[in-house]
Order: structure tokens, then C-alpha cells, then sequence
């Protein structure tokens, strides 16, 4: 990754909120620089109030400034080349030079025919007959292909069927048979992995009166 190093102007402090107006640039920067380093960048700041040899130390900042005066601050420096001069970057400049994903910046690939596929994965986990006869008639016009909408219909029956597995699933465990005691109470069912108890509670002198409702 490369380093990236700020040379700013002369600054009380780098945050931009503890002057007398609060400086939405420094601000705006100084949580792109937090992001980004919280993703692994390497970067420095140096303020020329605080640390002016770094300015003439760095033949690249030093040459900008001859150049340009104060107004080249704040300068921008990735691997001992300026890469920005005058303002701030912003985040997505930031995340490029970087090779950092930006979420917030990446592109939409959210398009009609991936919503009419969604729509269409979710006609079959509600059962909506409906709503699939609407959303496979929208996407074949917006030209997407019987394979895909295929896809999407595998996938939603695939979710749908996974609850509905664990439940049969659950329900062969609690009703293995068990060998019961000689002295079990024959007032509540046994079964296997289940305490005594009923749905809503531990059972009680009231389950012999017989099978007591789920709730």
C-alpha cells in the first residue's frame, strides 16, 4: 500500500473544530484519513506551524512552495511525487490512490433486471402466484434470460425449503422414542432431548388433569 504524507497549512490543530469557525474541510478530511487508516494506509501529516523542517526537508514540498507560496498548501505527497496541490482529496481519491474499496462511492449493480430477479426469488418464497406471473413478464422484457430467472427460482425455493428441513428435522429428534424409568410420571410426554415440561412453562400438577394446550 502506498504511504501518503499531508503537508497543511499552518493549522492550531488538524481536526478543523478547535478554531473560532469550524473548518467543514478539515473535517470532512480528517474522517477520510480515520477511515482510511482504519483500513491499513500509511499516512502523515505535518503542519507547518508545528513542524516547518519537514517542509524544507522534502525537496517536493519545498519546490511547490517556491513555486506557489502558501497557496500550494495543503500539498499531497504518495511515494515522494505531489499528487494534489491547493486542496484536500476526497475520500474516493483518497480509497483510489490507496487501492482501498469504497462502499459508500462503488457503483450501483443494482439494475431492473437484478430487481425483477429479486422480485421474482421473492413471488416464490411467498407463494404469490401473481406476483411471479408480473415479474417473469417484466423481465422478459427487459431481456433477461429463462437461465437466470431459473437461478433465481432455485435459489428462493432452495431458502425457502431450508426452515422447513430444520423444523421436520427438529421435530424426528424430539419424537425418537425414549426408554422411560419405572417411576416416571406418566402425566406429560416423554421425548427425546425435551425436559418435562410444557410449551409455555414447567409442568405442573394441572398435567394430570390431561393434555395441556401449547399456550
Amino acid at each position: 500500500m502506498k504511504a501518503i504524507q499531508v503537508f497543511d497549512p499552518a493549522l492550531c490543530c488538524s481536526t478543523g473544530v478547535c478554531g473560532v469557525e469550524v473548518d467543514q474541510a478539515l473535517v470532512s478530511f480528517s474522517a477520510d484519513v480515520d477511515w482510511a487508516k482504519g483500513r491499513g494506509a500509511q499516512i502523515e501529516r505535518f503542519n507547518l506551524a508545528q513542524q516547518p523542517m519537514a517542509f524544507v526537508d522534502n525537496a517536493a514540498v519545498k519546490g511547490a512552495l517556491e513555486r506557489s507560496g502558501q497557496d500550494a498548501l495543503p500539498l499531497i505527497v504518495i511515494d515522494g511525487k505531489v499528487a494534489l496541490s491547493g486542496r484536500y482529496p476526497t475520500r474516493a481519491e483518497l480509497a483510489q490512490w490507496l487501492g482501498i474499496a469504497d462502499s459508500a462511492n462503488a457503483p450501483s449493480i443494482f439494475s431492473a433486471q437484478v430487481a425483477e430477479l429479486v422480485a421474482i426469488g421473492a413471488a416464490i418464497g411467498s407463494n404469490c402466484e401473481p406476483c411471479l406471473k408480473f415479474h417473469y413478464a417484466e423481465a422478459k422484457k427487459l431481456g433477461v434470460s429463462a437461465a437466470d430467472m431459473r437461478r433465481a427460482v432455485d435459489l428462493a425455493q432452495k431458502v425457502k425449503d431450508a426452515p422447513a428441513r430444520a423444523m421436520l428435522d427438529l421435530a424426528q429428534r424430539l419424537l425418537e422414542p425414549v426408554t422411560a424409568p419405572a417411576d416416571a410420571r406418566p402425566a406429560v410426554l416423554a421425548v427425546a432431548g425435551a425436559p418435562a415440561s410444557t410449551c409455555c412453562g414447567p409442568a405442573t400438577a394441572t398435567a394430570a388433569k390431561g393434555a395441556s394446550k401449547c399456550c
